[in-house]
């Protein structure tokens, strides 16, 4: 009898064991297991997305919301968030812009200001990193909320924009601007490239430095990390510098792609920004939870989504529907995964 108690029993700890087994491979691995379903998926649904040109295209458009993403997943993991990178796109990509027109020598007043091209690179990052800096001393020193303080923000920082133009595009931009958007460096896109520098400069930063493992701890136990020494003040605001460091970077390259500066660039990054960090895996819950790796992920999975729905003709209603359900859909997984662990 006391045989046969112990074999009715071995099956259900084998499950409980696999099943731990298959939540914790999941839990680490998912978000790639979901990209590769989805390049099935679109692959069989429209023939013409693994085509190469089509595949660039995908990296190549993403690569402005990845660059937001990189940023902002930093400050998700500190337990912030940062509403305003959509206007900072807008605001850096015209000051840069502003710096690098063809002047127009017969015009009835001179036409266009331009300087070396470092130092309108150097302009647009600037004013992100300026911003951030607004940002992050807006949280840590007034302990204004996150949300709100980003939200007051980015409404203020678009007006800029739109002050600094006169609500007009600044157009005819040198060629060398042009080439940070548009030219490629051995068949491969500029802006993919500036992508992976970046993605590799984030990770070794967030991963490899004291100030990532700060600002992970930040996130974590923001207590804590005071009690044990932690300048938490300081390292919200570089982290909401570098956040805005990223979106101005980002504000350079979605200008030199489109050839022009325009004040109303960015709206609604911030939010795809946001939602390919937490499909990425960053926690809105929780801080101390976000990788990099993770994050691209993200943010190639709603590059891939928006161009399967394009190449089968789906209404641009309805994409704004399905990336909102998937945004939730993420949040939701985000809380039971953290439920369930407590």
């Amino acid at each position: 009898m006391e045989t046969r108690a112990v074999i009715s029993e071995a099956p259900p700890a084998k499950w409980r064991q696999a099943a731990g087994t298959f939540r914790t491979i999941f839990n680490k691995y998912g978000i790639f297991l979901v990209f590769i379903a989805m390049l099935i998926v679109a692959s069989i649904l429209s023939p013409a997305f693994l085509s190469k040109t089509n595949l660039i295209n995908v990296v190549r458009q993403m690569s402005v919301v990845g660059l937001i993403s990189l940023g902002v997943t930093g400050v998700i993991v500190s337990a912030g968030i940062d509403l305003s990178s959509g206007s900072v796109v807008g605001l850096s990509a015209v000051v840069a812009a502003s710096l690098s027109q063809v002047p127009d020598y017969s015009a009835a007043f001179y036409k266009g200001l331009q300087v070396p091209l470092i130092v309108a690179i150097l302009a647009a990052c600037g004013v992100g990193a300026l911003v951030g800096l607004l940002n992050g001393s807006l949280v840590a020193k007034t302990r204004i909320p996150p949300f709100i303080a980003t939200l007051g923000t980015l409404t203020a920082i678009r007006g800029t924009a739109f002050l600094y133009t006169s609500g007009r595009p600044i157009s005819d931009l040198t060629d060398g601007y042009n080439f940070i958007g548009q030219g490629d460096i051995m068949g491969i896109p500029v802006p993919i490239l500036i992508l992976v520098l970046m993605a590799i400069v984030t990770h070794v930063l967030y991963s490899h430095t004291k100030f990532g493992k700060y600002v992970y701890a930040i996130g974590g136990n923001e207590q804590a990390a005071r009690v044990s020494g932690i300048n938490v003040g300081k390292y919200k605001m570089l982290m909401y510098v570098y956040a805005g460091f990223l979106a101005g970077l980002a504000g350079l390259v979605v200008s030199a792609r489109i050839g022009s500066g325009q004040a109303g660039l960015g709206q609604g990054y911030e939010l795809d920004a946001i939602a390919a960090a937490v499909i990425g895996g960053a926690s809105l819950s929780a801080g101390g939870i976000g990788t990099v790796a993770g994050t691209i992920v993200g943010a190639l999975i709603i590059g891939v989504l928006n161009n399967i729905l394009d190449l089968t003709n789906v209404s641009a209603y309805w994409q704004q529907i399905v990336k909102g359900c998937i945004i939730v859909g993420a949040v939701i997984l985000d809380q039971l995964k953290h439920h369930g662990s407590k």
